[in-house]
């Protein structure tokens, strides 16, 4: 018998389920671009995602194709030291193969890594490394919770920041990175989404906007250049534009990025080496 789970997520947390219900839907694509034998159950255990339909509608393929982009940029870095940034529902430390010895860090709201480790033992899930769950807030002393629960800033790491920096004030953001940035070793790589100012404003995203205002989830920031932006916190960056990865990977190109439709609207996806 099924236990009794922690409250379900709520609010802007219910972006995890989102996310979650996208990874689910792929599983059924005749090549799907990752294999998630969690994604459903995360979803069925949070009450299904039905309520943001029309987010899923709009940008379903966006989140398969950034998916499978961090999922590439993680294992290629090869690294034993492994940060992901407002974690939600992400299942990485159990589908990636990961190197022997690799740690893996999550950081979240206690609330929300509590009902996912009750959704993930009643799927008797067993992690492909060694999983570290770090309740904190991020706009909080996270970096403090990190290295308690044993994160050595000392080591290479490999960071993933994905689908945060839009929801978070500017300040809030730059903190955050500068964090990112002084726990750091030479090597460290770093993956992250963001978006331009032209994104926030496409006639598109107003009803997502509406949607996630009512989840107290509003989006805060934009970024026009991100490639500059990371260089000032030590950063050697390159954007890949979804027109490449959908390429890449034989899908078509998502309407809410296809510039053709969109104009100089854009998700960026970056991908950062530390070189200081």
């Amino acid at each position: 018998m099924k236990r009794v789970l922690q409250r379900t997520p709520v609010g802007v947390a219910r972006t995890a389920v989102l996310i979650a219900a996208a990874r689910a839907n792929e599983q059924a694509h005749p090549r799907p671009l990752f294999d998630d034998p969690l994604a459903a159950g995360l979803v069925e255990a949070a009450g299904s995602a039905s309520d943001l339909n029309g987010v899923h509608t709009l940008a379903g393929d966006h989140f398969v194709l950034r998916t499978r982009y961090f999922d590439d940029e993680l294992l290629a870095a090869g690294h034993l030291q492994v940060v992901v940034m407002a974690a939600g529902l992400d299942t990485r430390a159990f589908r990636l193969q990961w190197p022997p010895g690799t740690t893996l860090f999550e950081l979240d709201l206690p609330e929300l890594l509590e009902f996912k480790d009750d959704a993930l033992r009643d799927q008797l899930a067993v992690p492909a490394c060694d999983r570290v769950t770090v309740p904190c807030d991020l706009r909080d002393d996270w970096a403090t919770a990190l290295i308690r629960a044993g994160f050595d800033p000392k080591r290479p790491t490999a960071w993933l920041l994905e689908g945060l920096f839009m929801f978070l004030p500017p300040d809030a953001g730059e903190k955050v990175l500068y964090w990112v940035s002084a726990l750091s070793a030479r090597g460290s790589t770093l993956a992250l989404e963001h978006v331009n100012r032209a994104f926030r404003d496409l006639p598109q995203m107003k009803a997502v906007h509406q949607r996630f205002d009512a989840l107290d989830a509003r989006w805060q920031s934009d970024v026009e250049d991100p490639v500059e932006w990371l260089d000032g916190y030590g950063w050697d960056a390159e954007v890949t534009h979804q027109v490449d990865l959908a390429a890449r990977h034989e899908r078509a190109v998502p309407a809410i990025t296809d510039p053709h439709r969109v104009g100089d609207a854009r998700i960026w996806l970056a991908s950062a080496v530390r070189t200081t």
